[in-house]
């Protein structure tokens, strides 16, 4: 078995906590827009454009994952209402966050006229990396329980302070979701935009790919279930594979398509002024 007693926050002091999880997912975010910035130019999207955007992203990511941890916990909550607030204890919700932050980007993005489902493609590799980035502080911190194991590579939670302290061996789960995640990156990355048009269709894919996998690595889960003996997460997970499944089957194109754009100048990706006009701008 491997053990883990590592204490899940850093440092505590005046109240404040900072917690290994609050350390990598502000690391995950931040290297989630330096990619993005990357690989936006090569898809005539400005680095300008995108780092507004993550504004909005970050915002609505937050608020979504912890609205959706807040419902899911919401016995808690309710007899505890001053902890709400309290988001660096740790507790967000992963499918919050990503619908969260993909809300907030996409109200912006429409507002701004930037072309949105060109952005949502070059943002897929670097919201899955973050995801990945991000389950390392989970790793640590013991948060997300899982069943018990007798397999050699179960971890055993050894520090008082952690949430996994006295189970035992627990499955790696979110181990297998960080394999998982690095996955899709590469996909996303290298395979999906060479066979997949139109716009915004990269992420769909790497959407569905990801809820689909998540759908039964969750089953590993010690979660509350809902109802059908799911999880909140696997009832989000289902829910986007109903949505985006349909969507690449109706309006996916496949084929060997190579690079979506050749690497040049970016170009211009906002509506003519005129139009901006037209639409309340």
């Amino acid at each position: 078995m491997i053990e883990i007693g590592i204490d899940p926050n850093i440092f505590e002091a005046g109240g404040i906590i900072l917690s290994w999880h609050g350390l990598f997912s502000v690391i995950a975010v931040a290297v989630a827009v330096w990619l993005t910035t990357k690989l936006a130019p090569r898809n005539g999207i400005s680095a300008d454009d995108v780092l507004s955007v993550a504004v909005w992203a970050i915002i609505g990511g937050v608020i979504g994952a912890r609205l959706l941890h807040i419902v899911d916990k919401l016995d808690y909550y309710t007899a505890n209402p001053l902890d709400i607030f309290a988001i660096w204890s740790g507790g967000i919700a992963v499918w919050g966050g990503v619908l969260g932050g993909l809300l907030g980007g996409w109200i912006y993005a429409s507002r701004a006229g930037i072309v949105r489902g060109r952005l949502a493609d070059v943002t897929a590799p670097g919201l899955l990396l973050a995801m990945a980035i991000g389950r390392i502080g989970d790793i640590i911190n013991g948060e997300h329980l899982s069943h018990q194991t007798d397999l050699p590579w179960g971890f055993v939670y050894t520090h008082p302070g952690s949430l996994s302290f006295g189970r035992g061996a627990t499955h790696p789960a979110v181990v297998y979701e960080m394999m998982l995640d690095l996955v899709v990156v590469g996909l996303a990355m290298w395979v999906l935009p060479k066979y997949l048009r139109p716009d915004g269709m990269v992420f769909a894919a790497s959407l569905l790919l990801y809820a689909f996998g998540r759908f039964f690595i969750l089953i590993l889960h010690d979660y509350n279930t809902w109802f059908w003996s799911m999880s909140e997460a696997q009832i989000v997970s289902l829910a986007v594979v109903l949505v985006t499944l349909p969507l690449l089957v109706w309006k996916g194109r496949f084929g060997n398509f190579g690079a979506p754009e050749p690497v040049g100048p970016v170009p211009d990706t906002r509506r003519p002024r005129a139009e901006r006009r037209r639409r309340g701008r």
